[in-house]
């Protein structure tokens, strides 16, 4: 798979079927739009290709405004999405940066300068409620015009239900931050996971005796946050039990920055640069600051036997390391 930072250059264009969207998590949702734009790729002899945004227009807009509450949580990181996207059998993603110069492009430069001349866009699936352009101007039927005139084919995918539920990125998120991750999978096809390379940190959790394993979050706002029973795949033949940490760590930091420190059960080996996959079994507690850093010790110890005594119940076997990350 092709991931483009913006529009390909002329040399690197070519005939395309295009899906629009976030591709946030890419739920059941995504998966169907995706396999239907698989299925007409194939059938035109031309290449399945994405076009997704950084930051979240929502976001863009609500930085703009000053008020970033507005902006929507984050489900997964870039590097999740692409996997997803790779796994449904996507050619080539274009990662389009939503900045103020994209949000003023007319419905009609969109089409004419991004879709036709930059993509060549042969058929185009969108969702149904899609709105484009300055203003929010362009819509369902603005592109079917235009594909008539540009010879384009648009196509728009019915919602997919669960339990008579529309599965939305909204849907994920509200799971998430309820740490119901039965539901999650349920909307996600999939157990919720985190992935990254671990990184070096500030070595403060081996001088307390909880050494971590480190992955950054690149966005400020994770779908949920709170300290969690997890387990780790990626280190070892099976997933190996652990707790977690996903937040800002108010008492040893005041930076802001989301991270996700993540304490193996029992692990000695090398893990630095190592890409992991953490994932979310059980939601502990919401994430605290402590008056120091004996109180915070004992805190992860409480939360350390919790998840020992979560995975030593015979009724709570680990998931098997073949399962899809």
């Amino acid at each position: 798979m092709k991931v483009f930072r913006g529009l390909p250059n002329a040399a690197s264009r070519a005939a395309c079927a295009l899906a629009i969207g976030n591709f946030d998590g890419v739920h059941l949702g995504h998966q169907a739009l995706l396999a239907r734009l698989r299925d007409a790729a194939t059938n035109l002899g031309i290449e399945a290709a994405v076009m997704t945004f950084e930051p979240h227009p929502r976001a863009f807009f609500a930085q703009m405004m000053g008020d970033l509450s507005k902006a929507p949580t984050r489900i997964a990181n870039l590097r999740d999405n692409m996997a997803s996207l790779q796994v449904a059998g996507v050619d080539r993603v274009i990662v389009e940066h939503f900045n103020a110069h994209f949000a003023a492009l007319s419905p009609q430069d969109f089409i004419e300068k991004v879709l036709v001349e930059g993509l060549h866009v042969k058929w185009l699936m969108v969702g149904e409620d899609f709105r484009f352009g300055a203003k929010r101007a362009g819509d369902i039927a603005t592109l079917t015009e235009a594909g008539l005139r540009f010879g384009f084919t648009v196509e728009t995918l019915p919602s997919v239900q669960n339990k008579g539920v529309r599965i939305s990125s909204s849907a994920v998120r509200l799971a998430l931050a309820n740490a119901d991750f039965d539901e999650a999978e349920a909307l996600l096809g999939h157990p919720y996971r985190i992935s990254g390379h671990v990184v070096h940190g500030q070595k403060l959790g081996r001088t307390i005796g909880f050494p971590t394993l480190n992955l950054r979050i690149a966005h400020h706002r994770p779908a949920l946050n709170g300290i969690f029973i997890v387990q780790v795949h990626g280190l070892a033949d099976q997933p190996l039990p652990a707790v977690a940490s996903l937040g800002v760590r108010p008492t040893v930091d005041d930076s802001g920055r989301v991270l996700l420190e993540t304490h193996v059960f029992d692990y000695a080996g090398h893990a630095y640069g190592k890409v992991v996959h953490i994932e979310f079994l059980k939601k502990l507690r919401d994430e605290e600051k402590y008056l120091d850093l004996p109180t915070l010790t004992a805190a992860i110890n409480k939360d350390a036997e919790q998840a020992r005594a979560y995975f030593a119940d015979s009724h709570r076997p680990a998931r098997s390391a073949t399962d899809r990350i």
